[in-house]
């Protein structure tokens, strides 16, 4: 599911890591976010929303929405599509509004 080639952009993925998304392994590389290793990996539920309990997933891709909010590394409501991956990296579903900002 990811782009091999393009006339434009560069894509320098950098180093394959493994980032580890609800405690399962997913390849990624060290150049990509965490939602594009996700979506890559065929993951498009990154979490759920508080009220109506409905799936949410990659929706501005520039940080901007709640939509992509994650526990990375045991730190809540984190964006992302725009943190980088690494070697190790643990990577939660969380409901929006859990776990300290309330959205």
């Amino acid at each position: 599911m990811r782009i091999d080639r393009h006339p434009i952009i560069d894509l320098d993925r950098g180093e394959k890591v493994t980032i580890y998304y609800n405690g399962q392994p997913v390849e990624a590389y060290s150049n990509e976010t965490v939602a594009a290793a996700l979506y890559a990996a065929g993951i498009r539920k990154l979490n759920t929303s508080s009220q109506l309990h409905r799936p949410r997933g990659i929706f501005c891709a520039i940080g901007n929405c709640a939509g992509c909010y994650m526990t990375v590394d045991g730190v809540p409501n984190m964006r992302v599509c725009v943190i980088k991956c690494r070697d190790g990296m643990q990577v939660q579903e969380q409901q929006q509004g859990k776990g300290g900002l309330q959205i």
